[in-house]
Order: structure tokens, then sequence, then C-alpha cells
């Protein structure tokens, strides 16, 4: 039974036509995720659904009462973040309503709370719509996908796990027809070339016909005509190739290589060593006494519940605190949220190149990656949006001399495309990174280890993180290939939560091991 339905609407911004939609609804006990990159319109198409913003074309007709939890959230000294979101969601599913509109609800929200709000949300009778980028949460709670893509609404049945599959699957399909299109056109054009070849060669007497028999009359004329046709027929040619539908090539990832001569230096050498480091704030104990090490080149998640000290744990690093020792060759990158570190009245592109130690070339190619190219490096700062900042600071401290990242939920306000693109450059960034987050497949992604904080103490993954022998690492590879293999056939069959974990967490160590084996060639 549809409660909501979108008739063919258009919704517009002062500079151009932001989406359009087929006649798309949402039917009851619906659990639709919203995805899209950031200003693709997806705010403002729940601000369509609830009557806050009329569509400049087309019509909506709502068959039952929608409610809207908005992106901003109010702030409560007395709570955090996550309790703010978590009471606001709760209360607004108490009312009841046919259709819930949900704008980020996991924002501030720890692993725990996520997992609780999408265990809740899947077990609402009413229909759900969501805007997330947490892929987990849309994995665990969506049944059908809803994608803002090049200015249209594209509607995707199934689990978030499906539109992915179904994804690659048009991008390689589309690729396939890329390639008949190239094929068909140089055969065209190939073709063209010769009549025109052709035709030239018939404007000159040819050798095999004597003077005297080229002064015959009618000679000329013949071979005038027979230009003229080889001339038509590289026309026809032409207007072939011209009337070819151009199909795009599949977007690829421009290749890139952010080693250093540092980098190599300090591989594997250990850059901070705890002894006996506790955690402790305004007389509070976060966590006992721990040791550790963090060797060059890792990358270290730091996970736990809201308020176990995730943040202080960075700080305590960074400032080295007592029990902590830090190598003189340290040069320290942090992300905060703040974005202090961005002066508004540069453009895009100066800010990036100011601490960058790579040429330009690369700081453009790490700039692509996260949707930046041509004109759109030199906007100035300050008219770009929360989350185009936000990956403007992150590309400068990849570029930059630090060789230590310490990134506070560096994920806060990226599109899913940009959080992809982020845990791409940091498989590819040599130096060592320590971040924070909750989102569960970013951290798969990203980390070759894992510390977690949890009932005051500090757990340690202590997985080996030296890059294993030629010869081992090749078994490895081709034991890791067979397992994904298996874990997909099942996956096939029906969705698991715990086997697409194992699926993750397959993919993250091949790519290392495929990165090991490039970094040796």
């Amino acid at each position: 039974m549809p409660l909501v339905e979108l008739q063919y609407i258009t919704c517009d911004t002062k500079e151009r036509n932001l989406f359009e939609t087929n006649h798309v609804v949402v039917n009851q006990g619906a659990k639709i995720g919203l995805i899209g990159r950031n200003g693709s319109g997806k705010t403002t198409l729940l601000q369509a659904m609830t009557g806050e913003r009329i569509p400049d074309a087309g019509s909506i007709v709502r068959h039952a009462s929608v409610f809207l939890f908005p992106q901003l959230k109010p702030k409560d000294p007395a709570r955090s973040g996550g309790e703010v979101s978590l009471a606001m969601v709760y209360d607004l599913l108490n009312q009841g309503a046919g259709v819930f509109l949900l704008d980020e609800p996991t924002t501030h929200l720890d692993e725990e709370q996520r997992t609780e709000l999408a265990d809740r949300l899947s077990r609402r009778a009413e229909a759900v719509l969501t805007v997330s980028h947490d892929r987990a949460f849309l994995e665990q709670v969506c049944t059908e996908i809803w994608e803002l893509e090049g200015g249209k609404l594209h509607v995707y049945p199934g689990s978030y796990r499906e539109y992915e599959v179904e994804k690659d699957r048009q991008e390689r399909h589309q690729e396939k027809e890329h390639e008949k299109y190239e094929a068909k056109r140089r055969q065209l054009e190939a073709a063209m070339e010769k009549k025109e070849e052709r035709a030239r060669r018939a404007d000159s007497t040819p050798a095999s016909v004597s003077r005297s028999e080229a002064k015959i009359t009618g000679a000329r004329p013949y071979f005038a005509k027979k230009q003229k046709k080889l001339h038509q027929g590289a026309n026809a040619l032409q207007s072939r190739i011209d009337q070819l539908e151009p199909v795009p090539k599949r977007r690829e990832l421009p290749p890139i290589q952010m080693e250093t001569d540092q980098s190599r230096r300090l591989k594997n050498r250990v850059l901070i060593r705890a002894v006996r480091a506790a955690g402790r704030i305004e007389g509070r104990t976060l966590w006992e006494p721990a040791d550790f090490t963090i060797r060059a080149g890792e990358k270290v998640a730091v996970t736990g519940r809201n308020g176990t000290g995730k943040t202080t744990l960075l700080q305590q690093i960074v400032e080295e605190g007592e029990g902590i020792d830090v190598s003189p060759a340290v040069i320290f990158g942090y992300f905060r949220q703040q974005l202090e570190q961005l002066e508004l009245s540069r453009t895009l592109l100066e800010q990036v190149l100011d601490d960058a130690v790579h040429p330009e070339s690369l700081v453009r190619t790490v700039l692509a990656r996260f949707g930046f190219s041509g004109i759109d490096v030199d906007k100035p700062l300050d008219v770009l949006s929360g989350g185009e900042r936000v990956k403007t600071a992150l590309a400068t401290l990849l570029v930059s001399r630090a060789n230590v990242l310490v990134l506070d939920e560096p994920t806060n306000f990226l599109d899913i495309a940009a959080m992809e693109a982020l845990e791409s450059l940091l498989q590819s960034y040599p130096g060592t990174v320590l971040f924070v987050t909750h989102d569960r497949r970013f951290r798969q992604a990203a980390a070759t280890r894992t510390f977690t904080i949890e009932e005051g103490r500090l757990r340690i993954d202590q997985q080996d993180s030296i890059a294993p022998a030629a010869g081992e690492r090749e078994a490895e590879l081709m034991k890791v290939e067979n397992e994904i293999t298996s874990v997909l056939s099942r996956l096939s069959l029906a969705p698991d939560e715990e086997l697409e974990e194992d699926f993750q967490r397959l993919l993250q160590r091949k790519k290392q091991l495929q990165f090991q084996e490039s970094e040796e060639e």
C-alpha cells in the first residue's frame, strides 16, 4: 500500500537542477536507505516529502502522516551527542507516524548505539526512510536503496549489499559497452580514412594509364565521378560515426604512489611506545595502565563507546603524556572536527599545496580521489560545504610532511564515495595512521590493528603488522582469495552479518597483501 507517492518531481537550486524523479512510492513497512554525494539533494528530498519544501515541478501525494528527524540536533550540556540523538529518535518513533524520515540519525552514535538503533528500526511496522553514510547500518536496516546520482533518483530493490553488487555489475557492463563503442568507432574511422585516401589517389592519373589514354574524352569525368563517389562514401561513414551513441568510460581511480625516502627509512621502526600508560581526566580513570607499541606504516583504529576516552588517548599520544615515548622522527598531523587549520581566504588548491611535500600532480590526484577536479580546485574555501571542507583538511594532511596522521572521527560529514576514497588513500599512504571511528565498514577497510577501550581497559589487538615474505604472501593471497569465493557463495544464498564481516576482513587482507606485493616490484 503506497503511503507517499513522488509523481515526477523536480527540485532546483538557483545554480542548477538538483534532481528529478520518476513515479516513486514509499510502501507500507518499507525500509529505505537514501544515499548520494554531499550536495546531491538528500535533505531537500526529505523536506519535499514532509511539505516543508515545494517541488519545482511534479507533485507529492501523502496517504499517511510523515515525520522528519532533522540532521541538526540541539546541544545538551548534560548529555553526549549520541545520547541526545538516540533520545530524539526514540521520541519520534513513539509518535506513531505512517512514515519516518531520518536525516543522519547515526551522527555521534557509537557502534553499540548504532546497532541498537538499527535493530529497533528494522523491527518497526512503519515505513522508514533514512539518510545515512554508514554502510553497515544501511545493510542492517534497509530492504531498498534510493540513490541520488547525476541529477536523478535511482531505485534499487534489496539490501545495501545487493545494491553494491548491482552497481558493480552496471559498471562492468558499462565498461564492456564502452569497449564495443570504441571498437566500432575505430573500425568506421579506419574505413573512412581508407576511402578518403582512395579519393585522393583518384584525383591523379593512375600509373597504369598512358598519357594518350588519359587524354581520351571521358577519362577525366570518369575519374572525377569516381572521386566524388569515394568522398560520398567517406561522408556516409562520418555520419555513421556521428550517429554512434557515446558510452562513457567506467570511472577509474588514477594511480597513486605516495611513498617518500623518509617513509622507506622508517619502515617497520617503532615510532610510539607506551609503558603503563593510563587514561585519566579530571581525576577520573578511563582505562588502567597499558603497554603498546606502534610501528611505522601501521593503521591503528581506536574504538569504544562514547565517553570511554578515545580522543583522550589520541591527545596523550600527540602530547607525549605520562608513560608514552614518541620517536624524534615523528611529525604529527592532527585532524579535528573544528577544522581550525583551514584558512578560508585561500582557494582549495592553495590550502593543500601550502605544506605539501609531493608534486602538484600528485596533490591534484589526491584531490581528484575526493571528487575535486578541474576548476573545483580553484574554489575559495569559504564557499565549500562542511563535507567539502573536511575532505580539504584530510587531503592537506595526506600530502603534508607529517608522517603520523591522527584522525579524530574523520568520516563525520563524509558521503559514502568520500569515505571509500579515504579508505583507498589510507591504504596507499606509506606513513602511520591513528584514527577514531564508529563506522565499522571503514574500520575494517582501513585498519591493520585495533585498540579497543571498554570496561576501563585498553585492549590491544596484537596482530603482526610486519609484511610476510614473498613466498608466504603468495600462499596467503591464494588462501584469502579462496576464502572470499567461499564467503561470497554463501552470502548469495542469504544475508548474514557475521559472513559480511568476514567478507570485509578478507577484502582488507587481500588489499594489504597486494599493496605489499606492489611495493616490492
